[in-house]
């Protein structure tokens, strides 16, 4: 079975912004009548001059005249409403910011207590007293041995690299043959003295 995922949490800020933008939806859809509105008052007006009828044209133009003066305000409340959504979601991406800055202080903080003057002031000196430590044991080696001893230390070492150096080059090569290419060579002749005395030739 599958994980179930909690949903995200919805704050007070995030409300605030979805009831702002629903009420400019709404607002960009109450424009949408008044157009329709505009253009029937101004099919109507021509309408009436059509026919004649001068003052039905004048009463259709004032009532187009109101309703513009109506768009030009829902255009105002328009721009600020998304004015107000755009300042409130910047200042969220602040105090993320802001957030995120005094998380970082903290850590640099918590850094700074672990590597104070002191820590690294004692760190440094541990350091030089392990250095002085081994020079006191190499003089004192040093100092312990007689120029003989230090001379076949010297040897040994020099055997001990030359050792490893040829080590892995020396291998067994084979013999170099005494005959000519072509030429079978021939056993060596073996020379044998019988009971009797007799020498004996073989191969």
């Amino acid at each position: 079975m599958g994980s179930s995922q909690s949903a995200p949490k919805i704050t007070r800020q995030d409300r605030a912004i979805l009831d702002l933008k629903l009420q400019r939806d709404k607002l960009k859809q109450y424009q949408k009548k008044i157009q329709v509105i505009l253009d029937r008052e101004h099919q109507i007006a021509k309408s009436h001059l059509a026919a004649g009828d001068k003052d039905r044209a004048i009463i259709a133009l004032r009532r187009r005249k109101y309703q513009e003066s109506l768009l030009s305000k829902t255009d105002e409340q328009l721009t600020n409403l998304e004015q107000l959504v755009a300042t409130i979601e910047f200042s969220l991406v602040e105090v993320s910011v802001l957030h995120g800055l005094k998380q970082g202080n903290e850590v640099l903080k918590e850094i700074h207590h672990e590597m104070n003057l002191e820590s690294v002031e004692r760190l440094m000196e541990e350091t030089h007293e392990a250095r002085e430590y081994q020079r006191e044991i190499s003089d004192l080696l040093a100092n312990q041995l007689t120029v003989a001893d230090e001379d076949a230390v010297q040897a040994e070492l020099l055997e001990l690299q030359a050792a490893t150096m040829e080590g892995p080059i020396q291998q067994e090569l084979p013999s170099v043959p005494k005959a000519q290419p072509g030429e079978t060579e021939e056993p060596p002749l073996v020379l044998a003295q019988d009971a009797t005395g007799r020498i004996a030739v073989s191969s």
